[in-house]
């Protein structure tokens, strides 16, 4: 068992409210969750947590081992971070959380060209559009999408995230092309279904747009809502409909002609990156490696 990964997993646990919370925080399996779970109250020789059908209680003994795991994963990181300071290499594992679309697209390909040139760093990337804690979850370095928050973490600007509205030739020619926003009410167009609180989650009834006569929003309606983007790519290409769709994800598509962009003297909605990380560890050789990387790539300045 590595007890420190246990450890860690009980945090989780605690903090989340439940194993299947947990389970998402730390990239595992609900049932790997509970293995570790095993584990830890087998060494031990204590349960930890009353567990029932509805609802997890922390033991006398288990609330007190949790305030001692806060204290020593806090000195086990605090200790690697003093040994990755005094290494002029950049070096050891880089945990990075991005985008679906973006990452998969353009983060995930870049990754080839920033081992190259930093060959002694190995990369642990999650792609989820949750806002992860990066004290908690020791994550070095997040792209998150909208507006940051006030908090103590540093928020560098990326290129904006932007959208494109396109569908196959093949729908094209048996539906016709909208010359007009409000003609898309008369099309299948397939919506992206944002989570509940998403700034966006409106754009899965009704698309916004900008152009000589100002802000347009058109109603819009089709055969199909999903929560993947990937799957809406897919659907778009085998011309089940129109789609919006983020330009990291179809710029391809677009120059191999399987998707056909529209309405493009039309301005969609965009929304801003950011590139987050802890100020305490930008002194790391690794992290301070990736964020100036990043800004080369992606940064404003690049646009």
């Amino acid at each position: 068992m590595d007890l420190f990964l246990a450890m860690s997993v009980y945090v989780s646990v605690v903090e989340s409210g439940s194993m299947t919370a947990a389970a998402r925080q730390c990239s595992l399996s609900t049932t790997m969750v509970g293995n570790h779970l095993r584990a830890l109250e087998q060494r031990l020789g204590v349960s930890l947590i009353n567990r029932t059908t509805r609802r997890q209680r922390l033991t006398e003994f288990g609330a007190a081992y949790y305030e001692r795991c806060l204290e020593v994963l806090g000195l086990v990181q605090e200790s690697e971070r003093l040994a990755e300071q005094v290494q002029g290499e950049p070096k050891g594992l880089l945990r990075i959380t991005a985008p679906p679309s973006f990452g998969s697209e353009c983060l995930a390909p870049a990754m080839h060209l920033f081992t190259q040139q930093y060959p002694e760093i190995r990369v642990d990337v999650v792609l989820s559009n949750q806002v992860v804690d990066l004290i908690d979850n020791s994550v070095h370095a997040a792209i998150r999408l909208g507006t940051p928050e006030p908090s103590g973490l540093i928020a560098r600007p990326l290129q904006d995230f932007t959208l494109t509205i396109c569908a196959a030739p093949s729908y094209l020619e048996r539906r016709g092309a909208p010359a007009l926003p409000a003609d898309l009410s008369q099309h299948a167009c397939l919506a992206y279904a944002y989570p509940a609180g998403d700034e966006w989650s409106s754009m899965g009834k009704q698309w916004l747009l900008t152009g000589p006569e100002g802000e347009v929003q058109v109603p819009i309606s089709g055969p199909m809502v999903i929560n993947s983007a990937p799957g809406l790519l897919q659907a778009a290409r085998a011309g089940m409909g129109i789609v919006m769709l983020p330009d990291a994800l179809v710029h391809q598509d677009l120059r191999e002609g399987k998707l056909v962009a529209l309405l493009q003297d039309y301005q969609l909605p965009r929304r801003p990156m950011n590139l987050v990380y802890a100020p305490d560890r930008y002194r790391l050789p690794k992290l301070r490696s990736f964020v100036e990387f990043t800004l080369q790539m992606w940064g404003k300045q690049s646009g």
